[in-house]
């Protein structure tokens, strides 16, 4: 019987293996939750670096979020995302929700990002 670290893992391998299938090269935006923050990133993996990246942790965000393990933090992280990535010349990004469910935080970030410029 598996666990749930690799059943996660097996997930995420999954769904990363269908970007890779269907985002003609364009760079993700990948997500990693943790208990306490949110973290996304736009990641170029044809060169193996990372874009952009933004968090419930991040500086500029201090004020303006109370707590980093909720929606309305998830919603801020997915805005300065998507600002980020536009002033770095990305427009269009692939999702990659990871193993997590399209649901929540995740979600919330996602329609942020969406909100704030990012196509995908």
């Amino acid at each position: 019987m598996a666990n749930k670290h690799t059943l996660f893992a097996r997930r995420a391998k999954r769904s990363r293996y269908r970007l890779r299938q269907r985002g003609q090269g364009r760079p993700r935006l990948s997500v990693f939750r943790s208990s306490k923050h949110i973290y996304a990133q736009v990641i170029d993996d044809a060169a193996g670096r990372t874009l952009v990246a933004a968090s419930s942790r991040d500086r500029q965000l201090q004020g303006r979020v109370d707590k980093g393990s909720d929606c309305e933090a998830a919603k801020t992280v997915g805005q300065l995302v998507a600002e980020r990535a536009l002033a770095a010349g990305v427009s269009e990004v692939v999702f990659d929700r990871g193993g997590y469910r399209f649901h929540g935080r995740v979600r919330a970030l996602a329609e942020a990002a969406r909100e704030g410029g990012l196509k995908f």
